[in-house]
């Protein structure tokens, strides 16, 4: 059955999501957006839409193992996983709410967001000295009061939060850090400026958000006052796993295009593909695909057994960002100068690629931190 579904949104991102990518969308959220507008219903109507959630709410109820192959085919064009509305960071922003929402908080934002009528963003980073690979920094702060929450503080490179109609907003408390449903038109809410980052087609850009004597209700809050850290932990686990399983197929769509340009392309009178060099660069992207594959399924299955995967996870996301940016970059040099420009996908891709080394936590942080847990346990036994 899997196996059908990824073929049918193979097919679907070939007729429908790839022919429709253009150079408006560059650094176009609402660009991007009104393509989002065509696509969705056609996914609805193709049955493709809301892999990630349980039947009960639209969606397709596909476990992690099952979500793989599906968001690997819908990640061959930027544009794929937004149709499907499977794309970060509305799809973890949806477990979210669906674990942690009350009954009124899912109708008023989870319903919305599923339906395609709206996005979201996750408001946690925060310019130095503030909350960014250390969220034990966090300064943005929530303050009660007779009838709610004040909440004071500047978050940046917030993904998604042009066009957003909801944040996620992580502040301190005296009680700990805690989790805030806040409407965007919230009159205590900034969107400063888009930043623009080297990766081109991020859904909703990448904000910098101000919050100013922004007032919420008490019912504003998302979980329990205090467990905010917990809540963002849970959350970027299967994020991290998400982020693998959709790039692994930007990633294979770069290779492609090399693998066709050198099998056409001659110099000196040899084709390119003849050439042991480029041989032995394809064979290593192909290695670097199925290593990342491979750790990829390992910690799907171990979610969907409900086993702990903080180790798992941390050690796939670093050895995949790292492989599918190798296969980019292979894929770019492979293509000489067609691979700089942007008149071939693939010069867009390795750029999208790029930052995941540093979204979702930096390769080094992931590294210090296995580094530690390894050493204390007997032999380096990652149990």
């Amino acid at each position: 059955m899997t196996g059908d579904l990824a073929a049918r949104v193979r097919a679907f991102v070939d007729a429908e999501c790839i022919p429709r990518e253009c150079a408006a969308h560059v650094h176009g959220p609402a660009a991007i957006d009104a393509t989002l507008a065509e696509l969705r219903p056609l996914a609805k109507a193709a049955g493709l839409y809301l892999p990630q959630l349980p039947q009960a709410q639209g969606g397709l109820g596909l476990n992690w193992e099952q979500r793989a192959a599906v968001f690997e085919e819908a990640g061959r064009s930027y544009l794929g996983p937004a149709a499907l509305n499977c794309a970060a960071p509305d799809q973890p922003n949806m477990i979210s709410l669906l674990r942690q929402g009350t009954p009124a908080q899912r109708e008023a934002w989870l319903g919305p967001l599923a339906e395609g009528r709206i996005r979201s963003c996750f408001a946690m980073t925060e310019p130095a000295p503030g909350a960014g690979s250390d969220p034990s920094m966090l300064r943005s702060r929530a303050r009660r009061t007779s009838d709610g929450w004040v909440i004071d503080g500047h978050k940046w490179f917030i993904t998604g939060a042009v066009g957003a109609r909801f944040a996620i907003v992580l502040a301190q408390t005296d009680d700990g850090p805690t989790q805030f449903i806040v409407a965007m038109d919230n009159p205590g809410v900034q969107l400063v400026r888009a930043i623009p980052a080297l990766d081109p087609f991020a859904i909703g850009g990448h904000g910098e958000l101000r919050f100013n004597e922004c007032h919420v209700t008490h019912d504003a809050v998302l979980g329990e006052v205090g467990q905010g850290f917990v809540y963002a932990q849970q959350r970027l686990e299967p994020a991290r796993l998400a982020h693998c399983m959709r790039l692994l197929g930007r990633a294979r769509r770069a290779l492609a295009f090399a693998r066709d340009y050198v099998n056409q392309r001659s110099s000196f009178r040899d084709r390119l593909a003849d050439l042991q060099q480029v041989q032995a660069m394809v064979a290593d992207c192909h290695i670097d695909l199925h290593a990342s594959r491979v750790m990829t399924l390992d910690c799907a299955r171990r979610m969907d057994a409900g086993l702990p995967v903080k180790t798992e996870s941390a050690m796939t996301k670093v050895f995949v960002s790292e492989a599918l940016h190798r296969v980019a970059d292979r894929a770019a040099q492979l293509c000489g100068a067609l691979g700089m420009s942007e008149d071939a996908p693939v010069a867009l891709i390795l750029r999208e690629l790029r930052p995941f080394r540093i979204y979702d936590g930096a390769s080094e942080l992931h590294r210090a931190t296995l580094g530690r847990r390894f050493l204390k346990t007997p032999e380096g036994d990652p149990a």
